[in-house]
């Protein structure tokens, strides 16, 4: 066990809600500490319900690959809560190693004295006081929930807040309507400082120009001020600078034409603009774990049936399941397979539109629990909800259990294509299962 995970644990009872949005005492706490987020390096905000980790993932490739400096903070974990933090190192930055983040952890938690503070404010506090500390050229500092009142956004003059596209999800904290989702995303912009926007509903663009139009925050807007594309299975990019003509991204889904393209508009918008070699050598490098990740290796290959392919993503709303689906029926349209999916969900997700966009995709689906969230729905319930999307779905007891049954129902079929889905928290154990953590 991580010598950090006792005082993680400690800091999960210094509040009675998990989440609870507010700046005031994500403020106090900083001031107490000698506000670490004055002394940040450059940083560029990003918020969004969908596309942000991969966005982000790209900004982090590009910038690397120009031989930037670069600290990463991300939320939630997948398998062990070091994964937020990733502390710049030339050649690459790096998971926080347990020593430091644990020394980190014990400073801020003596100097909140017990006040009441959520986790995520005071983990974020936590991840200030490492970024400050440790020299970078650039941090990317993405949103936990939401945007204006969320932890991260105590930064008064980013180099550039990006807003991925944004749909319905978290509306038991950030309303029920759209439109009001948008406005909380729109909270992370800035006076003078650029906004990037990606892909968007109408009535989501006209909320986010007009906060932007409050506050007076210039806007690089997709498909008015900058377009990505693609063409011939290139990345083409153009704004006002010109047109780039640049290699497919290495994530899988058209959708991630986009989560680039936002990267680059981000990158020219803030002035640090690493060249084009780096963009396409990031464009080449990149990776993120859980969002269709197949999975090539591992301890979970030996329990599926030959030649199948086991694919991960951790999206977990009707947006995501759009995307998703997407991107396996594109695959499907390289190489036709049986689609099994295996989903496991928490109970403040709406599985019907999760499920809805794999109607006539998905062969079957085996639903299974959550283990690392008292959140998680039952797999009857969700096998339930499954059916409600017009699917067919039967709950099991395990991961495991999900892939003997798969070996059952394909016997004799074509080598199915297999997606673990639903929830980050099942992409973590499906990881962890795996022997497969991120690095």
């Amino acid at each position: 066990m991580d010598h950090s995970t006792p005082i993680l644990e400690r800091l999960l009872g210094l509040h009675p809600k998990e989440i609870d949005l507010s700046l005031g005492r994500m403020q106090r706490l900083l001031d107490a500490m000698g506000n670490p987020e004055r002394r940040l390096p450059p940083v560029f905000h990003v918020a969004g319900t969908n596309g942000k980790g991969s966005t982000t993932a790209f900004l982090r490739a590009m910038l690397e690959a120009a031989g930037k400096r670069v600290h990463v903070y991300t939320s939630p974990h997948l398998v062990r809560f070091h994964e937020r933090i990733r502390l710049a190192h030339e050649g690459g930055g790096r998971i926080v190693e347990d020593d430091v983040l644990c020394t980190a952890l014990k400073e801020v938690e003596q100097i909140n004295d017990g006040a009441p503070i959520t986790f995520f404010e005071i983990s974020t506090a936590v991840a200030m006081q490492l970024f400050a500390s440790h020299p970078a050229d650039v941090l990317l500092l993405e949103v936990g929930l939401g945007g204006r009142l969320d932890a991260t956004n105590v930064i008064d003059a980013p180099l550039a807040s990006v807003i991925t596209p944004v749909s319905l999800d978290h509306e038991r904290f950030l309303g029920s309507r759209i439109e009001e989702i948008g406005f909380e995303k729109a909270g992370i912009l800035k006076k003078g400082r650029p906004g990037v926007i990606g892909p968007q509903t109408d009535a989501v663009r006209e909320v986010i120009e007009r906060e932007a139009a409050r506050v007076g925050a210039p806007l690089m807007i997709h498909g008015q001020d900058w377009m990505a594309h693609e063409e011939h299975g290139r990345l083409i990019y153009q704004d006002e600078q010109g047109l780039l003509d640049l290699p497919r991204p290495r994530l899988i889904g058209n959708h991630q034409f986009e989560n680039a393209g936002t990267a680059i508009a981000a990158l020219r918008a803030s002035g640090i603009w690493p060249g084009s070699d780096a963009v396409q050598e990031g464009l080449s490098s990149v990776s993120w774990p859980a969002r269709m990740q197949r999975l090539r290796e591992g301890d979970l290959l030996s329990q599926i049936p030959q030649d199948a392919e086991v694919w991960l993503d951790g999206g977990h709303n009707p947006g995501a399941g759009t995307v998703i689906s997407a991107a396996m029926a594109e695959l499907g349209d390289k190489v036709d397979r049986p689609v099994y999916l295996v989903a496991g969900m928490l109970n403040t997700k709406d599985p019907v539109g999760f499920f809805k966009a794999f109607e006539g995709l998905a062969h079957y689906v085996l639903t299974v629990p959550i283990n690392t969230s008292q959140a998680g729905r039952t797999p009857e319930e969700l096998a339930g909800f499954a059916a409600e999307a017009g699917l067919i779905a039967e709950p099991v007891g395990d991961i495991p259990e999900a892939l003997l049954r798969i070996r059952a129902l394909s016997a004799g079929d074509t080598a199915p294509r297999i997606l673990m889905c639903g929830s980050l928290y099942l992409a973590g154990e499906v990881l962890d299962l795996n022997g497969t953590p991120p690095r």
